[in-house]
């Protein structure tokens, strides 16, 4: 009798109880990824946008920041800086730093220390 494996052909080892989750790709730990690292850093164009979008969040105002030439952890604790400096919560998805509420005015000034900022949207 021929072992059958999953859909996928194989398994994939998601967590370890002395490292807990483990990357599919890489099958190292989450915070020692080596092919994660590589792939955040996002694609930009030099010019950091700023935005206030409401779609898909009840009408709830959120502050979006994208095209920040950063590696996850330096962008992780760009966004946490940020967050302290408007005095709200936030988060980091997919390279791109979300701060809750209208905080454009108070972010635009602290990037453009550092690089290029546009005020996106109306």
């Amino acid at each position: 009798m021929a072992k059958q494996g999953n859909r996928l052909g194989g398994s994939t080892l998601v967590y370890s109880t002395e490292s807990g989750r483990m990357c599919p790709a890489c099958q190292n730990p989450i915070a020692a990824c080596t092919c994660r690292a590589a792939k955040n850093l996002s694609p930009s164009d030099g010019i950091v946008r700023v935005s206030l979008e409401t779609k898909g969040r009840r009408g709830k105002g959120v502050t979006v920041i994208k095209g920040i030439p950063l590696e996850a952890a330096a962008l992780s604790e760009l966004a946490k800086q940020l967050k302290a400096a408007c005095g709200s919560g936030g988060t980091v998805k997919e390279g791109i730093i979300e701060i809750q509420g209208d905080h454009r005015d108070a972010v635009i000034p602290k990037l453009a220390l550092r690089w290029v900022v546009k005020r996106a949207g109306g």
